[in-house]
């Protein structure tokens, strides 16, 4: 028997925001569906109402024919409904295998039995692929290990609906490729799948059908075999962008050294030099756990350097915390926006006035007025997407997000000489996209040099003036833009 999964029109609002309008669309078991729409267009509310993290204001939700509605995740889980997100749901303190069956432990005479759970844990990883000792607490696994062992719990649990909310962002070529072969197999085993992806070759790769949102209303279903990615991006996006790269505006006069690196050494990097003039982009490029963030981070203040020279405007710095690294005009966009750049609970106004807020005071107190005026010079600049400065950034969407962060480090009270941009695309919809991209460019154009370091090498070959490539800890060679070809960068990343 054919199962599904309907929703019909599903509504949900927020304050000053209608995420989702008169949702309706239909998932089938043995099909990849795919869900696309730029960043605020309603897919993570629509997963949430799914999963039990909201409950929707009309409409509902269907499972085989019978309206489900969930009170809590765990809901859901026990009605064959599983979502991995983003936002990885770990108990970090806890180890591997507790973190996977979780909920469902295996008891021996009333007691957690542990040689079981270790050795069904065990099997669960060799399947993936995956040579993670069960015994350790997550909160030690890199990103990528901690999105698998995600994937693995939904796995065990077998549920009938599994989806999957940006699941290759922190993951290598080959557990991308290991995930993807998962996909078949729940496909092939009748499983209804969700599939939430910005990344266009992966919707065209694992997926049979794609169902577009804008601006929380249904759009379309269109077959996957029977559209093109300038389809998809004028049904998102409203327009045709085009050729995102050939339109960007650059900067064609670049200054002198701003930044100057000679033999950095941290824990987790060795012998890495480079210099960054005033307006340029450089790009570091590399595979997952080269240490390009590594690189980044002890520049920023985050990681001790153990030796080597860093010149800033040719002095020689040394920057105890991130702080320092602040007052002297470096700024950092990390990659993990939610845990390591945002204060989520708190305003946009908050999140953008933070590192400034010396300068924003009226006696004893802050000057309310000024610091409202700065975020909203920010939102304007960035089109950030909100009804109010005082909105809770914990629930805008991922593009708005890191808009919110560009918003902080290049505020009208900011002195930013150095922006280092980690991944800042990442979980961002290609409308969006070309907007960072310009953005990067305009911050060139200000004589701001720009570090910009992401994982998929189309992006950094065509943004970056010059692009280093990182292996094990050490950089491995630099090239041009007009040199650059993927089978070059990919050929320094492997470097032995």
């Amino acid at each position: 028997m054919e199962r599904y999964l309907e929703f019909a029109g599903v509504g949900k609002a927020f304050p000053g925001v209608q995420a989702l309008d008169d949702i309706s669309f239909r998932a089938q078991s043995g099909r990849v569906l795919a869900l696309l729409g730029e960043n605020g267009a309603g897919k993570s509310t629509l997963l949430k109402i799914m999963s039990g993290d909201l409950r929707a204001d009309t409409g509902s939700v269907i499972l085989n024919g019978e309206t489900v509605s969930f009170t809590s995740p765990f809901d859901a889980i026990k009605a064959g409904i599983s979502v991995i997100y983003q936002e990885r749901q770990l108990i970090p303190a806890m180890n591997v295998m507790e973190n996977i069956f979780l909920g469902d432990l295996p008891v021996k005479s009333g007691l957690i039995d542990a040689k079981k759970l270790k050795s069904d844990t065990k099997a669960l990883l060799e399947k993936f692929g995956l040579s993670i000792d069960p015994e350790i607490p997550v909160m030690f696994l890199s990103t990528a290990h901690q999105q698998m062992v995600e994937i693995i719990k939904a796995y065990r649990r077998n549920s009938q609906v599994v989806a999957f909310d940006e699941p290759t962002a922190p993951l290598t070529d080959t557990e991308i490729e290991i995930l993807f072969k998962l996909i078949g197999q729940l496909r092939d085993e009748g499983k209804i799948i969700i599939y939430v992806s910005h990344r266009m070759a992966e919707i065209f790769q694992v997926t049979d059908e794609i169902v577009i949102l804008k601006d929380g209303k249904f759009v379309k279903t269109l077959n996957t075999s029977e559209t093109d990615e300038q389809e998809l991006v004028r049904s998102m996006v409203g327009r045709d962008i085009g050729d995102t790269y050939s339109h960007l505006s650059r900067n064609d006069s670049m200054g002198d050294v701003l930044l100057e690196v000679k033999n950095l050494a941290s824990p987790y990097v060795r012998d890495v030099s480079f210099t960054l003039r005033r307006g340029e982009i450089i790009g570091f490029a590399g595979l997952v756990g080269s240490g390009r963030t590594e690189v980044m981070r002890a520049l920023f203040g985050a990681d001790p350097v153990l030796s080597g020279e860093i010149k800033l405007d040719g002095r020689s710095v040394s920057f105890k915390t991130p702080k320092d690294a602040i007052d002297s005009g470096i700024a950092l966009c990390p990659e993990d926006r939610k845990e390591q750049g945002l204060v989520l609970w708190r305003s946009i106004e908050d999140n953008i006035c933070m590192p400034v807020l010396s300068k924003l005071r009226k006696g004893l107190f802050l000057d309310t007025k000024a610091c409202e005026r700065v975020a909203l010079s920010s939102i304007k600049r960035y089109d950030i997407k909100t009804p109010t400065v005082d909105k809770i950034v914990m629930e805008l969407s991922g593009g708005n997000q890191q808009k919110v962060i560009l918003g902080r480090w290049t505020s009208e009270l900011m002195d930013t000489k150095i922006l280092i941009l980690d991944e800042p695309t990442k979980g961002i919809d290609v409308g969006t996209k070309a907007e960072i991209y310009q953005t990067v460019c305009d911050f060139a154009k200000l004589g701001i040099g720009v570090i910009f370091i992401s994982s998929e090498l189309t992006e950094v070959i065509n943004v970056a003036d010059r692009i280093i490539v990182m292996h094990e800890g050490h950089i491995t060679g630099s090239v041009t833009r007009e040199e650059a070809t993927e089978e070059s960068i990919l050929a320094l990343a492997m470097a032995q």
